[in-house]
């Protein structure tokens, strides 16, 4: 890969130390954790104790006090060891920035310190059964009764839903509100009236839980509303271009790790006895993906600068997800290929990462979405 210029040696210090932790705490238990559909407790309360978690959140609540660039370095490493879950970035840099950004303070030193420690887990729930990358749709209600938010309805697909303590919900503040009308709550998933269905058995991602939320009736001081009742639409809307980024960061990573993969076999497999890298088919195969990975990890870069200096314009994060997504699944499909028939066995990082790509171009709105978003700057 080219020279990154975007990263100063404390981020490489924090990439080296992060690998480490990977390579020794999630690794040798990953497969185990696939099985399982879950990774325990345990791992993220190590993380935390290791500083691998919130690491781009202030130190006054208990983070890291880094960058954005830091919270990159991390999702990278984790997407290059192809390490499906547990999962980090959900936790740390889609929750805990909504907390922090909008939430009180009482709020901020209730959820934000245990968050950086490991001690409560952070989810965010926004997709419905009939709702998914159209927000206006959601039917959840969160209704004012008095000093009280009555919460009512369904959620689907959540990430870390599972193990949860913290949940990020979206919800209509009445029956009859507006398209664009959304409360935002930061929900503690032991109130009475919060239950979790079956935990999904998906394609991919299989270390990384996901399951259905049910919100009966669940009462919750008002206190528990996130920025102002009914104004959720416009926080979202902020947070969204910072999520699609961290999606195609980590598809750019996992396409080179994919790369490095398949090179490797391919100069150790033989076909009539013949290195399979000594074919020009393989050869220029390859070239045509690590140019397209250094094309993609350019434009990356750049909307790390930008996010960074908070600048990132929507729409170009809009791109980057569609776009670094797409490369993602072409590569992936074609590194397989060259695997051969081992490259469909589940052993080979290379078949577990074609299983995990595929959702990148459906979650974080999908890319049918990002095209759309795309279309209105035209």
């Amino acid at each position: 890969m080219l020279a990154r210029e975007i990263f100063s040696p404390e981020h490489e210090m924090l990439r080296e130390s992060a690998r480490k932790f990977f390579e020794r705490e999630v690794v040798p238990h990953h497969r185990a954790w696939e099985k399982a559909g879950v990774a325990p407790r345990e791992i993220w309360k190590k993380a935390g104790a290791a500083g691998l978690l919130c690491v781009a959140m202030p130190d006054d609540y208990g983070g890291g006090g880094a960058d954005r660039l830091a919270a990159a370095v991390l999702i990278e490493e984790q997407a290059r060891l192809g390490l499906s879950g547990p999962g980090f970035s959900t936790h740390s840099d889609i929750v805990a920035p909504y907390v922090l950004n909008y939430g009180t303070e009482a709020q901020k030193e209730r959820w934000l310190p245990a968050m950086a420690q490991g001690d409560a887990i952070g989810a965010i729930v926004l997709t419905e059964p009939g709702a998914g990358s159209d927000l206006r749709a959601i039917r959840t209600t969160a209704i004012r009764d008095g000093d009280e938010i009555v919460l009512r309805g369904q959620k689907t697909f959540i990430t870390n839903g599972q193990c949860a303590d913290l949940l990020l919900v979206a919800a209509k503040p009445s029956e009859r509100a507006g398209t664009r009308d959304v409360t935002l709550l930061l929900v503690d998933a032991a109130y009475s009236g919060v239950s979790r269905g079956r935990n999904f058995e998906k394609i991919g991602m299989k270390a990384q839980d996901t399951c259905e939320l049910f919100f009966d009736d669940v009462r919750m001081p008002a206190s528990c509303i996130l920025g102002e009742e009914g104004r959720g639409f416009p926080m979202l809307t902020r947070e969204l271009a910072w999520e699609r980024l961290q999606i195609a960061v980590g598809a750019v990573a996992t396409s080179a790790a994919a790369l490095v993969w398949t090179r490797d076999y391919t100069m150790n497999r033989k076909a009539f006895g013949t290195p399979v890298s000594a074919f020009q088919n393989t050869r220029f195969r390859l070239a045509e993906i690590k140019a397209e990975i250094e094309i993609a990890q350019v434009f990356v870069d750049r909307c790390l600068k930008e996010v960074n200096a908070e600048t990132l314009d929507p729409a170009v994060a809009a791109m980057a997800k569609y776009w670094c997504t797409e490369l993602m699944g072409r590569v992936l499909d074609q590194c397989l290929q060259l695997h051969g028939g081992y490259g469909y066995m589940w052993e080979y990082p290379i078949a577990r990462a074609y299983a995990d790509a595929r959702v990148h171009r459906i979650y974080g709105g999908s890319n049918e979405i990002m095209r759309e978003i795309i279309a209105r700057t035209l």
